[in-house]
């Protein structure tokens, strides 16, 4: 004799999966808390496209992200094309930068809407400091940055992958090499006016194993920035190497900004 599950109990199962596999779906889309937005800027020698694996976990999150392509042609240049990025989100920010990209977020972050800085193995620089001027104080390991008869640095690429990307594939760290950007002496020379970081909340990335810039200097920056700080051990390129912790540290300044903290 078959036995036939009654139409009712066959309807209260599959409404039961479905407000199941929609509460699942909910989770996965929640949208994040605190600050929705976020703005990456790269640094020296590099363009946005390093920021993919940090920009893919952050979407995959949640934020609403966007990469500055600024053209490392003088300082002022670099600061307009990040407001311009900051200013089309629509809404407060969380503004990213690693290397020099952190003296363009330093005067850029003074921007209304940026909610919170983050460094991520940054020059974070004080009024009257540029890049060049304080890594006099704490030069980093590498010596391998030449100049151009035009007025432009670059990094050799004999010693880019130990000096720059010492964790990154040797085959990626040759391409980032031959296509890196090259920065102008203006834009590694001219001096922070006025630094967001005095007013705005901030954390820090050190980068332990860092020959681009003195981890120590590091340390220092993110001490007098007041900032939260977290350690890894990577290279100077760590958005790209540890874009999990980047993303990490991205997010908690998001939701502590956005808790007003």
């Amino acid at each position: 004799m078959k036995r036939h599950l009654s139409s009712t109990r066959v309807t209260g199962a599959l409404i039961s999966a479905a407000l199941f596999v929609a509460s699942i779906q909910a989770v996965v889309a929640a949208p994040p808390s605190g600050v929705k937005n976020v703005v990456l800027v790269h640094g020296a020698f590099a363009d946005g496209s390093g920021w993919e694996a940090v920009t893919n976990i952050l979407t995959k999150d949640g934020y609403n992200v966007a990469v500055v392509q600024h053209p490392e042609t003088s300082y002022a240049e670099d600061i307009k094309f990040a407001k311009a990025v900051i200013d089309r989100m629509g809404g407060p920010v969380v503004l990213v930068g690693h290397s020099y990209g952190g003296a363009v977020i330093t005067e850029a972050g003074n921007d209304p809407n940026v909610a919170a800085l983050v460094y991520i193995a940054a020059f974070a620089l004080d009024v009257g400091e540029s890049c060049a001027a304080i890594e006099k104080g704490l030069p980093p390991a590498s010596q391998g940055i030449k100049a151009t008869s035009d007025g432009y640095f670059y990094i050799d690429p004999a010693v880019f992958h130990a000096d720059f990307a010492g964790d990154v594939p040797a085959e990626r760290a040759a391409f980032m090499a031959v296509s890196q950007v090259l920065i102008s002496a203006d834009s590694f020379t001219s001096v922070v006016k006025t630094p967001a970081w005095k007013s705005k909340p901030t954390w820090y990335m050190v980068a332990t194993e860092d020959r681009s810039i003195n981890p120590d200097q590091e340390r220092m920056m993110a001490k007098r920035a007041k900032a939260k700080t977290v350690e890894v051990k990577s290279s100077h390129v760590a958005y790209i190497s540890h874009p999990k912790e980047s993303a990490r540290l991205i997010e908690q300044a998001a939701i502590s900004a956005g808790a007003g903290k």
